[in-house]
């Protein structure tokens, strides 16, 4: 099945391996961080008593004279990030996204992104994959509450390689940016050599004959939604799926394409589909490409408190859910 990943962007060759390399995503943030502050002296890291949960630990190691802890107080975390952008920094403020950009977001909206200020919010710890935290832990509805902010930049990397990556590209921008990432360990999909472009969408699976279907995914879950394609393919029946790790701004043309090759879409994400990830895809086609869709992710609750492997299956997001979907949605073509 090697063979069906997309060879020009270097994909990783042993991703459908038992033993694939699995790091957390989070990991991947801390080790670009440390890098975006080698190449710029203006990067400053704050954080919000969650320095190694959310791996800011790294930068703090390295340069504590750049990294400031404010203490439980995220409304706080913010408001000092932006004063330090507004001096001419480039502020990485780091917490759990329940928190940042949960309990904080009127402080993003009007102190970050009302002013444009390029300030970083890092929100670590999304969706239910983080267990038995429970629901007032698991960041359901970052996605929504973000991408809606005029000015904002959405990142949801695929594994800890492209986190890092998106770290170090959120440096080099002048804008506010918000990079989700999940506490637990995840299989390595990309390699230091896979491009990486804000904006840009990828197909990472692409089977030799014509897509049926296309399934556009963002974070962690891309690894299962590149796990059901294989498993169609191993029933002739060719699906597409797509990477999508900047949310906003969403690469339409990418999108669109793979609407009109497959002519119907399946969206994958650890969040609300209510205004979230699914969401925006369903914007784009509904103004542009109209096709079947269907949507996997949070159907309207809360999470709870479970092992990451229970909590997926039990709110829908497994491979088989995955399946499913793709299975309605050919039905509706």
């Amino acid at each position: 099945m090697n063979s069906m990943l997309n060879q020009n962007l270097k994909l990783n060759n042993k991703i459908f391996d038992e033993d694939v390399e699995q790091v957390p995503i989070r990991k991947g943030f801390g080790e670009g961080l440390v890098i975006a502050a080698d190449q710029n002296k203006n990067v400053v890291g704050l954080s919000a008593d969650l320095t190694e949960s959310t791996q800011m630990h790294l930068f703090a190691r390295k340069y504590p004279e750049r990294f400031v802890q404010v203490g439980i107080a995220e409304q706080n975390l913010v408001a000092v990030a932006s004063g330090m952008a507004a001096m001419g920094k480039i502020p990485f403020a780091s917490s759990y996204a329940i928190f940042n950009p949960g309990r904080n977001w009127e402080q993003i909206r009007t102190t970050v992104c009302y002013n444009n200020m390029p300030v970083k919010i890092i929100g670590s710890h999304a969706g239910v994959s983080v267990g038995a935290d429970g629901g007032s832990h698991q960041a359901l509805e970052d996605i929504a509450i973000t991408r809606v902010l005029p000015n904002m930049i959405v990142l949801s990397p695929c594994d800890a390689i492209e986190a890092k990556k998106a770290t170090i590209e959120a440096a080099k921008i002048n804008k506010p940016v918000y990079i989700r990432l999940a506490r637990e360990k995840t299989p390595i999909i990309t390699t230091e050599e896979t491009p990486f472009e804000i904006g840009k969408a990828q197909i990472f699976f692409e089977p030799p004959m014509i897509a049926q279907v296309g399934i556009v995914a963002t974070g962690a879950f891309v690894y299962n939604a590149m796990l059901a394609a294989q498993r169609f393919s191993e029933k002739g029946i060719a699906v597409k799926v797509l990477n999508i790790s900047s949310i906003r701004p969403l690469d339409f043309e990418a999108i669109i394409n793979l609407a009109k090759e497959a002519g119907a879409i399946v969206s994958v994400e650890e969040h609300q589909i209510v205004g979230g990830f699914g969401s925006a895809i369903a914007e784009v086609l509904v103004q542009n490409h109209p096709v079947p869709m269907e949507l996997i992710g949070v159907h309207d609750k809360y999470g709870q408190s479970g092992t990451p492997a229970e909590l997926i299956e039990y709110y829908g997001m497994g491979i088989s859910h995955i399946e499913k979907a793709v299975e309605r949605v050919i039905g509706r073509k």
